[in-house]
């Protein structure tokens, strides 16, 4: 062990939800330390979406000006069908509120940017190359996380370090080593797919927003994301080598006959190195906390790829957490016998109950799509249930589909008070 750092506030896991907890909690001057494990955000996430709910949270930190200076794409409209019948057909721009659309942002530009504005806080640090690796726990409570300094040609190699906090919080997504190592277990729900992830030119005649197809033994999703279509093609679950298989024009053909508007751009997938496979789950912790430790995002809650609400329900668990803890934190870290003593497990099952709901209730939602829509297109089952049909198209069905998908069943607000100024004159958002 290298040496002993100390903070109030130590989180593993540099996604929307620790930067996005990182700032809130630094801006209602608590010490906080994020810890990413890569060297930056520079990787595909593939889905990008940042949803109505979320804009809302940036609005009130003040950041909406500053996410429409950034590359984005709007998307107001939502179509999933088979054969020219609509399932699910939605106009986002009918939905209340100043953000009607989906936001398609890369999210490296939109972790820089929640980044630019937590550093400007003084009690805000980030550091890169940092990998949880454990917990340091004394008298049965997490007092800290153990990480390793990795070192370029090192192979998770490098130093390892302690981080002494009041709270650790495990946001380093669904396959969190911070919550492994806390003997902390998620019950498996199951997930009827896998994805891959590819990417078709654009052309200037396709239509925009997000279309999805069904056929007989498969499902693709195409996200306009302006010069390209982001693409989900959804296989049955651990089939792709099976897929693999077939030569790659197969591929293409299949592809085609689900979304005919690619066309010839369609051969630009000329390979299997240009197509990425998701291995998709969905599972939930049964206790998102220990005393010392909480679990947040993915890492409470993996969830699969439908409707892409993982990124935003991540953002409203960090939203929450600050919500009813930066009070208690900022107390507890005046008391200079802090580090012996372990903050009231009370608040931290608090955080779970108010976000327990939305997640059961997104997940079941999710797991209705999945075994009434996307497992009978998997199987090649041409009947779809008599009451998705009878209530399909734009109707109730999908506007209610829609509004789930976009706020969430309980969004969350911005709460925790703003006492922190920015250092330096910096650019944070306003108290």
């Amino acid at each position: 062990m290298s040496h002993t750092d100390k903070t109030t506030v130590a989180i593993a896991g540099g996604g929307p939800a620790g930067i996005m907890l990182g700032l809130l909690l630094a801006r209602a001057g608590v010490d906080v330390t994020v810890l990413e494990k890569h060297r930056d955000f520079l990787r595909d996430f593939r889905g990008d979406t940042v949803h109505p709910s979320t804009l809302q949270v940036l609005d009130e930190l003040g950041l909406a000006e500053e996410l429409e200076k950034r590359p984005h794409r709007k998307v107001t409209s939502l179509t999933v069908g088979r054969s020219g019948d609509p399932i699910v057909q939605a106009d986002l721009a009918s939905l209340p509120g100043r953000f009607p659309y989906v936001a398609m942002m890369p999210q490296w530009d939109f972790l820089d940017m929640l980044t630019d504005h937590a550093r400007a806080y003084p009690g805000f640090r980030l550091l890169m190359n940092a990998e949880a690796v454990g917990i340091a726990e004394e008298d049965s409570a997490v007092r800290g996380i153990r990480y390793r300094e990795r070192t370029e040609g090192e192979d998770g190699g490098g130093r390892e370090h302690e981080l002494r906090a009041v709270l650790s919080i495990a946001a380093d997504g669904r396959d969190s080593g911070l919550r492994d190592a806390a003997g902390m277990v998620p019950t498996e729900l199951g997930a009827p797919m896998d994805v891959l992830w590819l990417r078709v030119p654009r052309g200037s005649a396709d239509p925009s927003g997000l279309n999805g197809s069904l056929g007989e033994g498969a499902m693709a999703v195409a996200i306009d994301r302006g010069e390209y279509w982001q693409i989900a093609f959804l296989i049955p679950k651990g089939g792709f080598e099976a897929v693999r298989a077939e030569p790659i024009a197969s591929f293409q053909e299949t592809l085609l006959g689900l979304l005919p508007f690619l066309g010839d751009n369609v051969r630009e997938i000329d390979d299997w190195s240009k197509v990425a496979f998701l291995n998709v789950t969905q599972d939930r912790l049964e206790r998102w906390y220990r005393p010392g430790l909480l679990a947040i995002g993915d890492a409470a809650h993996a969830m699969t790829p439908v409707g892409g609400v993982g990124i935003n329900l991540a953002i409203q668990d960090a939203v929450a957490t600050a919500n009813l803890l930066s009070r208690p934190l900022l107390e507890a870290q005046s008391d200079p016998d802090r580090f012996a003593k372990t903050l009231n497990p009370e608040l931290l099952a608090r955080v779970q109950r108010r976000r327990r709901m939305p997640t059961v209730g997104t997940q079941a939602v999710q797991q209705l799509l999945q075994r009434q829509v996307i497992s009978r297109a998997l199987a090649a089952d041409a009947e779809l249930p008599l009451l998705l049909r009878a209530i399909g198209g734009t109707g109730p069905w999908s506007a209610v589909i829609a509004r789930v998908m976009m706020y969430g069943l309980r969004p969350e607000h911005v709460r925790s008070a703003a006492v922190a100024t920015p250092a330096h004159g910096g650019a944070g958002p306003p108290a």
